[in-house]
């Protein structure tokens, strides 16, 4: 397992649209997952310590997030067949255990986080209305083990500014996480 750190933010960046299926049976776009304020793309998994740790609070806040008009997208990336963990089966398990908020994708081919440059799990992009970057960092200070409750929560305090003022924070920390499992190509 190697842990990564997430780029520095590309403001502005547009969101790319995507086709993908979901843990509910149903096909989903950009256009279908966007909120009035924008849209938190998360890159996340099954099997890794960073996700496992943090999963209450990003239903915690992707719930918060959705009444101030910002919709969330979960898309699963990973190799299954290095991590039977992470297969469709196993997200449908875990987002039913966890009430999953927000629709659950898988990207088998994994375009879609080769084309957002999703790096690892978990990697947060945070888009305003027009669906231009505005967040790209932590969800708050957790690494394998969840932070204490009383710290900084840096993904939902950004896009809360993001839904009030359609721009993001300059000052955003990294989110580390598990590196993506890549297939042989």
């Amino acid at each position: 397992m190697v842990s990564l750190e997430t780029p520095i933010c590309e403001f502005n960046k547009p969101a790319l649209d995507f086709n993908l299926p979901g843990i509910d049976g149903e096909q989903w776009s950009l256009e279908k997952c966007r909120g009035e304020k924008g849209l938190l793309v998360m890159f996340i998994c099954n099997h890794c310590p960073y996700v496992k740790s943090v999963r209450e609070r990003i239903v915690r806040d992707t719930l918060e997030l959705r009444s101030l008009g910002i919709n969330s997208v979960a898309i699963m990336s990973n190799d299954p067949a290095l991590y039977e963990e992470d297969s469709f089966e196993n997200m449908v398990r875990v987002a039913d255990e966890y009430q999953f908020p927000f629709p659950y994708l898988i990207d088998e081919s994994q375009a879609i986080a080769k084309a957002y440059g999703a790096v690892c799990t978990p990697d947060f992009f945070g888009y305003n209305a027009d669906l231009q970057l505005q967040y790209r960092g932590r969800l708050d200070a957790s690494r394998k083990e969840a932070a204490p409750e009383n710290v900084t929560r840096d993904l939902f305090e950004a896009m809360r500014q993001v839904a009030e003022t359609g721009e993001g924070p300059v000052e955003q920390i990294p989110s580390m996480g598990c590196s993506i499992k890549w297939k042989d190509e």
